[in-house]
């Protein structure tokens, strides 16, 4: 099943009216209906208008704390001129953040990245004030030695760390009416490993057009991690759940454990569309423990699959319990 957020309308002939004037300088857009659809155009009083003043008078007074939004900013003077900036602030309801930080890409897309030229991650009112894209722009001037390549890769370990913050331990509520981004095929599949049937192993990726995670075709049945480590994708991210059938001591243990694979190749697709893993990958969790009914006793996080050893999961399935030394009382003296 798609998410089905598409851009709607009014939304693209919003668009084009702030693309056709100079006097225009920004739109706000928000997610409803299952459409991304426009909330206001922000006009300057006069094009001579610098954009911190802008910001001031235009931005700021629209700016809550519990409300996701997308902005779309006239901030260059030259092709391409405009800058995204996806609003997620901490306290926003679960729900939407997840839709908001899913759907940034494809607000871009449908609008036509071409018009473009930088995206922004923002959760706090103070990054959308003059003082904080001062310092975004400050940051960028830092990062300028860097390759193309080695921008996109930290713009993705961001992107990490801001998928986890604010979120803390709880749980992802998933409403009987919310649409899954997730196939019929990875629910199916991943009821299945629960039931304790197939082959054991359910891979999942992210398309990138679609923003739909779906399931990667196998018919691989590892039998050891590295096994399993050989059919994880060495180029591509992973979400791999996988039911892990060994023998401790003298009793037989098949627990279902979960990998999170993003490899940092240069030179790959995978560095391009792994942003969008970190920000999936607490939905496809709550997917697969409340909508499947799987227990996964163990998760883990790496970026090379070769980083996966059977050691290292049997140390965590099975830490050792080092014995405890009787204590010894010291004898007292003169005895």
């Amino acid at each position: 099943m798609q998410s089905g957020i598409t851009a709607s309308q009014e939304l693209a002939s919003q668009f084009n009216t702030l693309l056709g004037s100079d006097t225009h300088f920004g739109l706000l857009v928000t997610i409803a209906k299952e459409q991304l659809l426009p909330l206001a155009l922000l006009t300057a009083s006069s094009p001579s208008n610098s954009f911190a003043s802008n910001i001031t008078s235009l931005l700021t007074p629209r700016i809550k704390t519990n409300e996701a939004l997308y902005i779309i900013l006239r901030r260059y003077s030259s092709a391409p001129a405009l800058v995204a900036v996806t609003y997620v602030p901490d306290s926003a309801p679960v729900r939407q953040k997840m839709l908001f930080a899913a759907t940034r890409l494809t607000l871009v897309r449908e609008l036509g990245s071409e018009h473009f030229r930088e995206t922004i991650f923002a959760t706090l009112p103070t990054e959308l004030t003059p003082a904080g894209f001062e310092k975004h722009d400050a940051h960028t001037a830092l990062d300028a030695p860097l390759t193309e390549e080695e921008r996109t890769l930290g713009d993705v370990k961001r992107a990490e760390q801001e998928a986890g913050v604010g979120t803390g331990a709880r749980e992802i509520h998933l409403s009987k009416n919310l649409a899954m981004p997730v196939t019929e095929e990875v629910l199916a599949g991943l009821k299945e490993l629960a039931a304790g049937n197939g082959t054991g192993l359910i891979m999942l990726k992210i398309n990138p057009e679609t923003e739909v995670v779906e399931l990667v075709p196998s018919s691989a049945a590892p039998s050891s991690i590295p096994e399993l480590v050989d059919t994880i994708s060495a180029t591509d991210p992973r979400f791999t759940f996988y039911r892990f059938s060994h023998e401790h001591g003298s009793s037989a243990n098949s627990p279902v454990l979960f990998f999170y694979t993003c490899p940092a190749k240069a030179g790959t697709k995978a560095i391009k569309f792994r942003m969008m893993y970190p920000l999936m990958k607490r939905a496809v969790l709550t997917i697969a423990e409340k909508e499947a009914g799987l227990q996964i006793e163990k998760k883990f996080e790496v970026e090379e699959p070769s980083e996966i050893t059977e050691e290292s999961v049997l140390e965590e399935l099975h830490p050792k319990v080092e014995a405890k030394k009787a204590f010894s009382r010291p004898k007292r003296p003169g005895r």
